[in-house]
């Protein structure tokens, strides 16, 4: 979903917000995504139009920062909501030095930090949690047996 709201007139070249070095010119949500976001953040506002208008204004006051300096696959929302985004560039869409822009695809909704303490480390909560399946996998595989 593209932003409708543009506060120039008579512009030329597609728009865009800079998040690190990429320019982003569309957001799209996956179904998981979706279904995470109810889950996890809002169960009022659910709808892809609404999640993305939430994620633009987030975008265009800067409120979007990577989580970790050197990963680029995830990002906190306003110091609290964590997500997962990946990115593709756009067929046939460059700003007007033919710089290439890009579309962000929201993987997930992991949770919001201040909900979910386990999110402020998230090495050690992936760990925790690969732990844990793999001990219920364990306990599952003795019981079949």
């Amino acid at each position: 979903m593209r932003d409708k709201i543009m506060d120039r007139w008579s512009t030329y070249e597609p728009f865009y917000v800079l998040l690190g070095d990429k320019k982003i010119a569309d957001i799209i949500i996956t179904n998981h995504a979706r279904s995470r976001w109810v889950d996890r953040v809002e169960s009022e506002k659910t709808g892809f139009e609404d999640i993305c208008s939430f994620l633009w204004e987030n975008l265009k006051e800067n409120k979007i920062k990577s989580y970790y300096r050197n990963e680029q696959d995830v990002y906190l929302i306003d110091e609290d909501l964590v997500m997962v985004a990946e990115f593709s560039q756009m067929d046939k869409e460059t700003d007007i030095a033919g710089n290439p822009l890009h579309k962000m695809i929201i993987v997930t909704f992991l949770g919001r930090m201040s909900e979910t303490i386990e999110l402020r480390d998230l090495k050690s909560y992936y760990s925790w949690l690969r732990h844990s399946r793999r001990m219920t996998l364990i306990k599952n595989s003795r019981k079949r047996k």
